[in-house]
């Protein structure tokens, strides 16, 4: 038994001494809060991991039958005196009927939901019941569907994995679309407790909430409001006093009555810190506490952490009036968005730690990001993860939770998601972090017409007029109407954007609209080459991508060794993109030569990743500021996959991740062949001009000097131009254009801080030497290891492994160039030089 008392905040977690089972079925086991059915039944030995093998198939059964947990807490009498006594269910999937002392209190069904009911006159003094009834999400989205009567599109619900033939009813319930299966992730339809139970306990007076607006910003001041919404069973005179990081700002005085109430408090802060996107500046974090008096006794005290700053999106009108400028601006500075899509890092979400967190939005960071994107069909993230973003810098662009379907038009459907929205921006919205919130994910793209770049769309085909008029009713009334309305009224100061891609009214996004943002998958879907990322530039690319393999120490912990062939029935579980493998090859076939064998395919399938997505995203910061955003799909995974991902799910960076450490660097040297011409821009996100050295050096792979030109410079802040062009013909000489490889450097005051490397010929088309390379091992000041390499040969896209571990360098996937030295530094300082494994494109021959 739970033994609860009140404590400073009158918030307690129910938490503990939880048990679950089948509805009706077996005896009651121990469960864990926060969790799911799904981790409950591996924890206690039930099935196999989920994760393994092809294990999934085996557990489709468990959606399609009710759950139950229970528990029992004692209530003292320090909290059952209380005045009120709510209890807060903070995240049930999905469909959950719950009781208290054998009293139904609540039937949830929506997982996005926050849940709020007043139980102080069923609760006991002493001990109490909470019996929570899951019923089967499948079951019932079937009778939802059954009912409604019209299949509507729902293309990434593995409905055939799960039993269902092509009965599509992920979009009857409110709960993560991912869930349902996704071209990059399994179908495991959970159920449980995922997120905290608490029991709020209060007298008199409480806040139920502050919402912190950075009203303006001027040379020397800041002028910001809190919004503070106050919960009274008492009236009286009321003091509310202000306080920015403890120190008073404000007052205000009134006399409140019962019920609901608002006070603006209205403040100044003198020479402010501002909030700016990593690069530009600190992302300073100031904590403002209202403290709530009745007369002169301290009632309730309310803390809020929130960032002073200003984020637009602009839309503006092109000179030739075809177009519309899409970028953000903070604090009255136009900002490249520098970064990925965002998925959840789980399939069964609590189980994503703090840790996880702060590995993908560190990863971010040490990448050169500066925005995510979290994606529509997946969660409202945590709290964590949006207080790490205000602390780190990373714009977050908040999708609400729609993607690649169409949903239904019932009014009950509707309102709930009214509330979901409200709930959810509500909790976000002190968040200087959140610059965007987006309505959905494809829909809008998908409904028109269909595009063999995508792969899919023309839905609006597939149904008569009068179906036709009804689905989209539905869209305008949930994406044009509900969603807008309540950001608007709820955060005042954040853009609302209607779907991802979209060109704007009137319009739908298209590969050449020059207006709106636009998700790019001529590369992969259109099977166009990798050169077009430099023919299709949008004003805002908010998707794009390449898939390839995690790395063989990743495979390994969900395959056995008979396992190893791409096309094997495990390897065919862990890649859900039914051309994915198809895809990876043509590419391979067009670049590189045919690996020997599956390790080498991996290996050389993430080469192939990151040499597309780097053409792609130096074409897109070539030309800002027309373009003025890159997202690549996708940052991280859900489970151990072939995907998009720059990181698998053990958070292992990808070749993908190291290139993009470079590409997105501050200062970028981004060389273009250009017909005859070598063309070399520097790309700069910073607010200010540098004076800096453009080198630029041609050499043979055995490290001959062909040419080499220092070119001093002055770039120019926030934008892109070229700096320096050479013929080609001058640069290489009279040498064979596949024998040559060109390094450009930026050095600024004696540092070089953009490197890149240029080849006139396919990997395919090189001829490589066997390496040998010296290694040196030593240990830096702050204690890491550091390893020097060198080569007295060119040696290609070296990769570097520790038997065992995982681990990740200063660099990595490199080519290592003659007579150069490379080092590289490891995070941890305890490393065994002998268990170092290193990997050239050579050895895949």
């Amino acid at each position: 038994m739970i033994n609860i008392s009140v404590n400073a905040q009158n918030k307690i977690t129910i938490d503990s001494q939880w048990e679950f089972r089948q509805s009706n079925i077996g005896e009651w086991l121990p469960a864990t809060v926060p969790g799911t059915v799904h981790t409950d039944l591996l924890n206690n030995k039930i099935i196999e991991d989920p994760y393994y093998r092809t294990n999934e198939k085996d557990l489709q059964w468990i959606d399609k039958v009710n759950w139950e947990y229970k528990t029992t807490f004692n209530i003292d009498a320090s909290v059952f005196n209380k005045e009120h006594i709510d209890i807060i269910f903070n995240g049930l999937d999905t469909y959950a009927d719950v009781y208290l002392n054998d009293s139904l209190i609540l039937s949830a069904d929506n997982m996005f939901r926050t849940w709020k009911v007043d139980s102080k006159k069923l609760l006991k003094n002493g001990a109490n019941d909470l019996h929570i009834v899951f019923h089967s999400p499948i079951n019932k989205g079937m009778a939802l569907y059954e009912t409604f009567g019209i299949p509507l599109p729902a293309n990434n619900d593995q409905s055939e994995n799960g039993g269902l033939g092509s009965n599509k009813v992920s979009v009857h319930t409110r709960k993560a679309g991912y869930h349902y299966g996704w071209d990059w992730g399994p179908r495991f339809v959970t159920s449980g407790i995922w997120r905290t139970i608490e029991i709020n306990a209060w007298n008199t007076a409480q806040i139920d909430d502050s919402y912190v607006v950075t009203r303006s910003i001027d040379r020397n001041s800041a002028h910001l409001t809190a919004d503070v919404t106050i919960n009274l069973s008492t009236p009286g005179n009321y003091t509310l006093i202000t306080k920015l990081d403890g120190q008073k700002v404000a007052q205000n005085d009134a006399f409140l009555e019962k019920g609901v109430q608002e006070i603006k408090s209205e403040f100044k802060i003198r020479n402010p810190k501002l909030w700016w996107p990593v690069g530009l500046g600190d992302a300073h974090l100031y904590t403002v506490t209202q403290e709530l008096y009745l007369d002169t006794e301290l009632i309730d005290v309310k803390e809020v952490k929130t960032g002073v700053r200003t984020a637009r999106l602009i839309q503006e009108e092109d000179a030739d009036k075809n177009g519309r400028s899409f970028y953000f601006e903070v604090n009255g500075v136009p900002v490249f968005g520098k970064g990925a899509n965002y998925i959840p890092n789980d399939l069964f979400l609590p189980r994503v730690t703090l840790e996880d967190y702060e590995t993908v939005i560190n990863s971010a960071v040490e990448a050169n990001m500066n925005m995510l994107r979290v994606w529509g069909g997946g969660i409202y993230e945590n709290d964590e993860f949006y207080e790490l973003c205000d602390e780190k810098g990373i714009m977050v662009w908040q999708d609400f939770m729609f993607a690649c379907s169409m949903y239904p038009d019932t009014p009950e459907l509707q309102e709930s998601i009214k509330q979901e929205a409200i709930d959810n921006v509500r909790r976000l919205r002190n968040h200087p972090s959140i610059v965007l919130w987006c309505g959905n994910n494809e829909i809008e793209v998908a409904w028109s017409e269909y595009d063999h770049t995508r792969g899919w769309g023309g839905w609006r085909k597939e149904y008569p007029r009068e179906q036709q008029n009804k689905i989209w009713a539905a869209y305008e009334t949930i994406f044009h109407d509900i969603l807008p309305k309540v950001v608007t009224a709820e955060t005042e100061l954040i853009d609302y954007w209607k779907s991802s891609p979209s060109a704007g009214p009137e319009q739908v996004a298209t590969n050449e609209t020059r207006s709106g943002d636009n998700h790019y998958w001529g590369v992969w879907h259109g099977l166009h080459p990798f050169s077009d990322f430099n023919t299709y530039i949008p004003r805002f690319m908010s998707e794009y991508g390449f898939q390839s393999f995690p790395e063989f120490s990743t495979v390994k912990k969900y395959t056995i060794e008979s396992d190893w062939d791409i096309e094997s029935e495990v390897m065919a579980a862990h890649q859900r993109s039914g051309i994915g493998n198809l895809r990876i090859k043509q590419y391979m076939e067009s670049h590189y030569k045919d690996p020997k064998d599956f390790e080498s395919f991996l290996y050389v399938s993430q080469l192939l990743q990151a040499k597309g997505i780097k053409e792609a995203i130096e074409a897109h910061r070539r030309n800002m500021p027309y373009c003025m955003g890159s997202l690549f799909w996708q940052i991280n995974d859900c489970w151990p996959v072939a995907s998009w991902s720059s990181m698998d799910y053990y958070k292992n960076w990808k070749a993908q991740q190291y290139m993009t450490k470079k590409a997105f660097a501050p200062i970028f040297v981004s060389p273009k062949v250009n017909g005859e011409q070598l063309e070399f821009y520097v790309i700069s996100d910073e607010l200010k001009s540098q004076r800096a050295e453009l080198k630029v050096t041609a050499m043979d792979f055995n490290g001959h000097i062909i040419s080499s030109s220092n070119n001093t410079i002055k770039i120019d802040p926030n934008t892109s131009n070229i700096y320096h062009t050479v013929d080609v013909s001058t640069l290489i000489k009279d040498y064979k254009m596949e024998d040559v490889v060109v390094l450009s450097e930026v050095i600024v005051n004696g540092e070089m801080v953009s490197d890149n490397i240029t080849y006139f010929a396919e990997p395919k088309d090189i001829e490589l030497f066997q390496p040998e390379i010296i290694k040196t091992f030593t240990v830096s000041d702050d204690g890491k290891t550091q390893l020097t390499l060198s080569s007295k040969t060119l040696v290609k896209d070296v990769f570097i492994t520790i038997d065992g571990a995982s681990l990740k360098l200063s660099d990595n996937y490199f080519d290592l160039l003659p007579d150069l030295e490379k080092t590289v530094t490891f995070e941890s300082s305890d490393v065994d030089p002998t268990k170092i494994k290193i990997t050239s494109l050579f050895d895949t021959y």
